[in-house]
């Protein structure tokens, strides 16, 4: 069931959220910071990898939940590619360009400055190099999974 769910007020003291969509959705909100979901969608596949992205205005910490997977940053080298482990905190700092290779379980808390999503995203296409140094490092997993619909 993909159905969308926001917080649920517990009672005064506690909100709990969850969400099963496909692709980010923030739900919990502060005066200067949100936390969101990322689940998986289609461009998280390899065959679909074709762009990359920054936020100038903040870093976006990235925490693994479940699933596998591979975050890449582009580096004045070329692309640096990290395989996510569960429970550890990744952070890309504010201008650097970024995204996530993952398995159709995955899903990731993310915590950034409020409405990055919609104010401070700038969205580029991967080069070839780019591309063929993602194909160089991609895991096992990341080559072998079924092509997105």
């Amino acid at each position: 069931m993909n159905e969308e769910k926001r917080g649920k007020r517990v009672d005064q003291y506690l909100e709990v959220f969850d969400w099963g969509g496909v692709g980010y959705k923030p739900l919990a909100f502060e005066e200067y910071w949100q936390i969101a979901i990322l689940n998986w969608e289609p461009i998280f596949a390899l065959e679909n990898a074709h762009e990359i992205e920054a936020h100038q205005d903040t870093d976006e910490a990235f925490v693994l939940m479940r699933g596998k997977a591979m975050i890449f940053v582009a580096t004045a080298t070329g692309l640096r590619c990290e395989v996510m482990a569960p429970g550890k905190i990744y952070n890309v700092t504010r201008g650097t360009f970024h995204n996530l290779l993952a398995t159709h379980d995955a899903s990731c808390v993310i915590v950034e400055t409020r409405d990055t999503d919609l104010r401070d995203t700038t969205i580029q296409p991967l080069t070839e190099i780019e591309k063929t140094q993602l194909r160089a490092n991609a895991p096992d997993w990341a080559l072998h999974q079924d092509k997105a619909s």
